[in-house]
């Protein structure tokens, strides 16, 4: 299939006009052609209007919707509308509700409500999805099909014996035979030996903890079962139709246990969600995150983000709402990490289920508004940055990041339950951020050597082939910092034994005997004037320098920090949860050691982000502060037309894009 067609950033929204009375549907092309929308996905949740009973399909409402739609010049990214079933199926079908660890049934009311090993669902799914694409395969406005919506953002995980037996067969496709489970499981503690595949079951609410290596096989399984739908629908859709097929991951945003890494070769597009925490006072640099780590799922190249919120969303304890500037800040930051279109949920707020107070590019309160004027200039800005489609992100620093490792790592029966596996990827992330450097967040598998800097933030499971592949880079040249709790386990989640940090101990020239977790809220202090919380280890240099020790605390004059030169690079091992001052101090000089600088200079607080393509560049410039930021700059500013020399003023919460002189 080809990828995404096209020579403009695509804008808009999720487009229910089902919602809506159809004397509605012209004033909203009309609107929408106002806001430069050209990209709008219809049909997300229609399952129950498009076959209201078994095999009984009614389309003439969303031929009349796309008809509209291309008669407006606008593209359509068609849902295959399997995202929530319609109650028939439920009703007609209870086997195909999921089921949680402690056997509580799901019922419709939601969304979601199914199981996702059902074949009952797979099959009705998949017949909508054959009838959809035989109709509309060759119609004009559809430009783009979209798998489902959100998979496994409510139902992720299901416990029921559907879910079981397929359990089942998974694990008998990945391990072949009963003894090799039992040697992956580690059945022999505590009396688990399994000598018939019928005594397997999903990890449901048991008396004690539950077996951890089941628990990840269960995990894995879960995440795959989506997958499987993706797979599954797409193969319709490669058969039946020429144009790309994507589905929405939902990256940064309440999606731990969906291995996205897995799932990209399966679309065409990378395409991505992202909502800010409201209770974040920086979330914009956790949108930064988000965005860098969809461009690792990309493979570094272009992504389109498929929903963010033009103010508040519905679902937080509180909905804040997006200060004046924030909505087109916040879009074209996307923009500068990869992103090669910017979509909303959703077209008009709704007046009527759970998400009515979620809102749209259309508020409630019309037209004549802070939301409405503020899409219309977003969609000018789009328009004026068109020449950026295509382009790569210019990083010289790579931040590891791996699903499974994050699983394997916030399992229960642990040395501390203060151990959180994405404050530290966010806590090193920050501390790029804050020096203006642009970071690849990339899977330990990824090609490393590129980059000038590797971080790997409790990277606990870790296959044997990553830690050669990170041994190697070092080796050639490259610098790398590895923090505690990494290299502990193998993809079974067995101990690496020898002593800690297990796969990445030679390469880093340390050995801990034993880890020292921290009390809550205790801290300890540093011998270089750090502080530092949650963990400390009794850990024995064997090659490497020591950094810094602790000075107090229950390990005074141990080693902390250090650093062991490898080949032509460096290996540095941080032991403890360095405050932020301290994660700072080490990653500046990190960076002045490997030689990494910023795309340019500004003040803090001020993103600045090149994008580059066919030996042009463009620097994007983003002003989160409340003063005017100078920045060094000489190029054309494409979102006012001005010309820069040298220096370039951005003004309080503004954005500048600008095409670079050569």
């Amino acid at each position: 299939m080809g990828v995404w067609q096209g020579d403009e950033l695509q804008f808009g929204a999720d487009y229910n006009p089902e919602q809506w009375p159809e004397q509605t549907w012209a004033e909203d092309v009309e609107l929408m052609r106002r806001a430069g929308v050209n990209l709008v996905s219809v049909g997300i949740f229609s399952w129950a209007l498009l076959e209201p009973a078994p095999g009984r399909y009614e389309f003439g409402w969303l031929d009349r919707v796309l008809a509209l739609l291309h008669g407006g010049g606008i593209g359509v990214d068609l849902a295959t509308a399997t995202a929530s079933p319609p109650p028939w199926l439920a009703h007609r079908h209870p086997e195909t509700l999921p089921r949680t660890a402690d056997g509580t049934v799901l019922w419709p009311g939601g969304r979601q409500a199914y199981c996702p090993s059902s074949p009952v669902f797979r099959e009705r799914s998949l017949a909508l999805v054959e009838a959809l694409a035989s109709r509309y395969t060759d119609h004009p406005a559809v430009v783009m099909w979209h798998v489902s919506n959100e998979l496994g953002c409510h139902n992720t995980h299901c416990y029921c014996d559907v879910s079981g037996e397929a359990f089942r067969r998974w694990l008998r496709a990945r391990y072949g035979d009963l003894d090799q489970l039992n040697e992956a499981w580690g059945t022999a503690f505590w009396s688990q030996r399994y000598h018939d595949w019928a005594e397997v079951n999903p990890p449901r609410a048991a008396p004690a903890f539950a077996n951890p290596t089941q628990q990840l096989d269960f995990l894995r399984f879960s995440s795959d079962e989506h997958r499987a739908q993706v797979r599954a629908e797409r193969a319709v859709l490669h058969r039946l139709t020429r144009q790309p097929v994507t589905t929405n991951f939902m990256i940064g945003t309440g999606s731990k246990y969906l291995d996205y890494h897995s799932w990209a070769g399966d679309v065409d597009l990378v395409a991505n969600d992202h909502y800010l925490d409201a209770a974040d006072r920086e979330a914009h640099v956790g949108l930064a995150l988000a965005a860098d780590q969809t461009r690792g799922v990309a493979d570094g190249g272009p992504w389109l983000l498929m929903e963010h919120s033009t103010s508040a969303v519905n679902w937080q304890p509180r909905n804040l709402a997006k200060a004046p500037g924030q909505l087109r800040r916040n879009s074209l930051a996307h923009v500068a990490r990869g992103a090669d279109g910017v979509l909303f949920f959703q077209w008009r707020a709704s007046r009527a289920g759970a998400e009515k107070f979620h809102s749209g590019m259309v508020p409630h309160a019309g037209t004549d508004t802070k939301v409405f004027r503020e899409v219309c200039r977003l969609g000018a800005d789009l328009r004026a940055l068109a020449e950026v489609r295509g382009s790569r992100v210019d990083a010289e620093v790579a931040v590891l990041f791996d699903y499974e490792a994050w699983w394997g790592a916030e399992l229960d029966s642990h040395p501390t339950v203060d151990l959180d596996y994405t404050e530290r990827l966010r806590a090193w992330y920050d501390a790029l951020w804050r020096c203006g450097v642009t970071a690849d967040v990339v899977h330990p598998s990824a090609d490393l050597s590129g980059y000038r800097l590797v971080l790997v933030p409790t990277l606990y499971l870790v296959r044997d082939a990553d830690a050669a592949a990170l041994r190697r880079y070092v080796e050639r040249g490259g610098t790398a910092l590895v923090t505690f709790f990494s290299g502990i386990v193998d993809e079974h989640d067995h101990i690496r034994l020898g002593g800690y940090p297990g796969a990445f101990r030679d390469l880093l020239g340390v050995r801990t005997e034993e880890f020292f977790p921290l009390r809550e809220g205790e801290r300890v202090n540093l011998d270089d004037g750090c502080t530092a919380d949650v963990w400390t280890e009794l850990l024995h240099p064997l090659a490497a320098e020591v950094v810094a020790g602790y000075a107090d605390g229950p390990l005074p004059g141990v080693p902390a920090v250090t650093r062991n030169p490898v080949g032509d690079g460096a290996a540095w091992y941080v032991g403890t949860r360095l405050d932020r001052a301290g994660t700072a101090r080490l990653v500046s000089r990190l960076l002045t050691e490997t030689g990494v600088r910023p795309p340019a200079e500004a003040p803090a607080g001020v993103e600045v982000v090149r994008r580059r393509r066919d030996g042009r560049s463009w620097l994007f410039v983003l002003n989160h502060t409340d003063e005017p930021a100078p920045v060094a700059v000489t190029g054309t500013d494409l979102l006012s037309g001005a010309f820069c020399a040298e220096t370039l003023v951005v003004p309080a919460g503004e954005v500048a894009v600008v095409r670079e002189q050569a």
